[in-house]
């Protein structure tokens, strides 16, 4: 459909005879959040390295902005946007810097680049702090800070990797109130997170287990599906079924 922006048939990978992730199929729309759960070892990561062409699939079908992830995944990274856990900021550099150098690595130069860099430092209240390195800066602000380089280039589509870990509750629901705001200007979401309550934040869910796509559907539609309460209750009746650790 004209408004999918992400669409998988069957796409699997393989190593040797591993089968990391098992003909999984999916069909994400623009602006959607749409959340990717899975215990350690369900394919998660290997899924998301092929949606964002860094890992060529075994088999099946994938595009990802209408780009085949198989023979155009260099179009691929110039049209999304990527935070993990880590944060990807270099500690030793300014929040100015950062925001210079990733902006370049996003293709953005001159005038462009100077006035998105000024407009993302006012709008995270970083005027004090645009010549402080960002290693002196609390997590909170290095995760939104990162969250706003991340789609500083307007990408179609931000995949997200655990980008919550190890920060306070306050932090966590602020940083998806910037997520709701993306997915408010047509962003699409795609997010792994190991908390269930922010699971409850996503349009979507779709839960894996080895390697395979075992539940997908609205929260609301998932609890009532399982007869549960909580998204925790889905996520611990499907992961009692999974046979593999870690990835």
């Amino acid at each position: 459909m004209a408004d999918s922006v992400i669409v998988t048939k069957d796409l699997t990978r393989v190593f040797g005879d591993f089968t990391a992730v098992d003909a999984i199929t999916m069909d994400i729309k623009k602006g959607e959040i749409f959340g990717f759960l899975g215990a350690n070892g369900a394919g998660k990561t290997t899924a998301m390295k092929m949606l964002t062409g860094l890992l060529t699939p075994s088999s099946g079908e994938a595009s990802v902005s209408g780009y085949d992830v198989f023979t155009e995944s260099e179009k691929i990274k110039k049209r999304i946007g990527y935070m993990s856990q880590k944060f990807s900021l270099y500690d030793d550099l300014t929040p100015m810097e950062n925001i210079q150098f990733y902006g370049g690595v996003y293709g953005l130069y001159g005038k462009e680049l100077k006035q998105k860099s000024e407009e993302l430092i006012r709008s995270l209240g970083l005027q004090d702090k645009r010549s402080s390195l960002v290693g002196s800066l609390p997590l909170g602000w290095k995760q939104k800070l990162a969250f706003a380089i991340s789609i500083i280039h307007d990408p179609g589509i931000v995949f997200l990797d655990e980008p919550t870990g190890g920060v306070d509750p306050i932090t966590r629901r602020q940083f998806w109130e910037r997520i709701y705001e993306a997915s408010d200007r047509g962003i699409t979401v795609f997010v792994t997170t190991h908390y269930m309550d922010e699971a409850e934040y996503c349009d979507r869910v779709s839960i894996m287990v080895d390697g395979r796509i075992e539940a997908m559907d609205s929260p609301e539609g998932l609890k009532a599906s399982f007869n549960t309460s909580t998204i925790e209750d889905v996520f611990i009746q499907l992961a009692r079924k999974a046979e593999r650790g870690d990835e």
